[in-house]
């Protein structure tokens, strides 16, 4: 018997059955960010990192225009297994010398985003709004801003998403998912905390009445607990997005940076779906804040796939990844943060959940401590293995990427 057959009768001695480990997990999407490739600056033009973003490090090979950034996407996605979307910011349209302004982009500006997403298969393309790192940032305020004209602007840019989203969804027979997430904050403590939060309301609100199909789009609010320059306030809080998205029948996107460190989201995923039949994810790893590193294979991102798996919640909870690393190789953070995404996954996959609840619900909790450790000394590499060479890849993804480095990014100087 060779190592993954030997794990397949250990694991069916719990009552596990690898093979359908293995087949759910290859078609569970998992959105790959786009702006991992070129440290968020996107294709726009609009201005330097604003909004508490910063990218640190300067390690070669940035992508600096389109076709580079497809390269390396290309190459990246080329090391990653199971079903993959793209995830988009609206920074990243294709403008080819047009000179329109995010509250007027269309379709077209993305048509070539949606001819490379299908030259990969991808199963589909999300999308964001960008409210940062461009002039009508005002005052470090968008969509809550007190100057009616710039609020109306990133109104206008929000809408104008919502119509270039149902053309994604259009093209991919897919959904879309629009998350809207804004920096507007203040960097010491406010006099009013309520009334920028009505005029978010009422953004919001005209935003969502402009009669996007909700058939097509699914529309996210993201929070955040606080960033450089608004340490002190966040308009758009936790507390706030939830009550707004339960009023409004939308979705609560929930990034594993954007709490207290000794909050987690593993934990918020079931409270949520206990009242929401969708759910959206960022997920990152923070290193004692939002710091957005590479996602690594760590207690929380397995906590994260148990709670999505063991709730029966695949195809409730959209997965996205979004960090951002300039110091290492950006392919390398890429393939890595995909890869550890999915060994949570399986892992979660291989776990008997069904007798682990029986023994909670009846109280055996000596018996319960005792089966959550032994799962841990199961042979789970065995299948993740077998996975990556079903998918046809191979563990070793460094020396592709070394490769690659070698002979495309070092070139870019």
């Amino acid at each position: 018997m060779n190592m993954y057959e030997l794990a397949k009768n250990e694991y069916a001695s719990i009552g596990i059955d690898t093979e359908a480990a293995i087949n759910c997990l290859k078609d569970i999407p998992v959105s790959i960010h786009c702006w991992q490739g070129d440290d968020v600056i996107g294709l726009d033009g609009g201005g330097a990192l604003s909004g508490g973003i910063q990218t640190t490090g300067n390690y070669p090979g940035r992508a600096r225009n389109f076709e580079e950034l497809k390269a390396d996407i290309k190459e990246a996605f080329s090391l990653m297994p199971g079903k993959k979307r793209l995830n988009l910011h609206a920074s990243y349209a294709v403008l080819n010398g047009e000179q329109v302004d995010r509250n007027a982009y269309r379709p077209e500006h993305f048509a070539p985003w949606v001819d490379f997403a299908k030259e990969l298969g991808l199963d589909g393309i999300d999308f964001n709004p960008t409210m940062f790192s461009h002039k009508n940032v005002k005052d470090g305020l968008t969509l809550s801003s007190p100057d009616e004209n710039i609020r109306k602007f990133w109104i206008d840019h929000c809408i104008s998403c919502l119509k270039i989203a149902e053309y994604f969804a259009e093209e991919f027979n897919s959904h879309c998912l629009v998350n809207i997430w804004i920096p507007d904050g203040f960097k010491d403590v406010p006099a009013d905390r309520l009334t920028p939060r009505l005029r978010l309301k009422d953004s919001l609100d005209k935003i969502l009445a402009c009669g996007y199909d909700r058939s097509k789009v699914v529309v996210a609010v993201e929070s955040k607990v606080f960033g450089i320059g608004v340490e002190s306030y966040t308009v758009g809080s936790n507390e706030f997005y939830q009550n707004y998205a339960a009023k409004n029948d939308i979705c609560c996107l929930l990034d594993n940076g954007h709490y207290h460190p000794l909050e987690y989201v593993s934990d918020k995923i079931p409270a949520l779906l206990a009242f929401y039949d969708k759910l959206a994810l960022h997920v990152t790893r923070g290193v004692r804040w939002d710091s957005d590193h590479v996602v690594l294979f760590e207690d929380e991102l397995k906590e994260i796939a148990k709670e999505i798996v063991r709730n029966n919640a695949t195809d409730k909870v959209m997965i996205g990844l979004d960090y951002f690393d300039a110091s290492i190789n950006r392919l390398s953070a890429w393939v890595t943060g995909q890869r550890s995404m999915e060994k949570a996954l399986l892992y979660a996959l291989l776990i008997p959940h069904e007798k682990l609840r029986s023994l909670q619900d009846s109280s055996a909790f000596t018996e319960l401590m005792v089966a959550q450790e032994e799962v841990k000394d199961m042979p789970f590499g065995a299948v993740w293995k077998e996975y990556l060479s079903r998918e046809g890849l191979k563990e070793d993804y460094l020396t592709e990427i070394k490769k690659y480095e070698s002979e495309v990014l070092n070139k870019r100087v």
